[in-house]
């Protein structure tokens, strides 16, 4: 069944991606909640009016993350974490203290955005987080996590 989504879907596509899902989850998942609507002649001629009157916005988001981006790759973080006497942290580190971090640096992150290459940071050592800025935009800013 083909759809258009109204919303991001992690693991399915972005906001006005048209995308091919099984009938079941859409119809009893996507639809319901809002996040698409069914792909049918007239929904397809409004959604491409409204992906031609939005393209120079895009655009301009585009740009201003890509800026952002530039300004963010000079950015490196040093989080403090509870540790061991053998460098192991009690708990982990996660994006909720990533975002904090750049908050405090004055960048307004949304820690959604933000991913690991590792699963758990559990242990003292540099790091890298991947950080989204716009669906084709994204950057790497390294970490540091010290004992307290």
């Amino acid at each position: 069944m083909e759809i258009i989504l109204k919303h991001d879907v992690p693991n399915l596509g972005y906001k006005d991606d048209i995308v091919s899902v099984k009938n079941g989850y859409a119809l009893n998942y996507l639809i319901p909640q809002g996040l698409a609507v069914t792909a049918t002649g007239s929904t397809l001629k409004a959604h491409n009016e409204i992906l031609r009157q939005r393209a120079h916005k895009e655009e301009k988001i585009k740009q201003e993350a890509q800026q952002l981006a530039e300004t963010l790759k000079g950015v490196t973080l040093s989080i403090g974490a509870k540790t061991s006497t053998k460098g192991k942290i009690f708990g982990s580190v996660n994006a909720i203290q990533i975002a904090e971090a750049l908050t405090e640096k004055g960048f307004n992150i949304d820690r959604k955005n933000i991913t690991f290459k590792e699963d758990l940071i559990k242990e003292v050592g540099t790091f890298h987080a991947r950080i989204r800025l716009h669906k084709e935009v994204y950057v790497e800013i390294p970490f540091e996590i010290v004992g307290e």
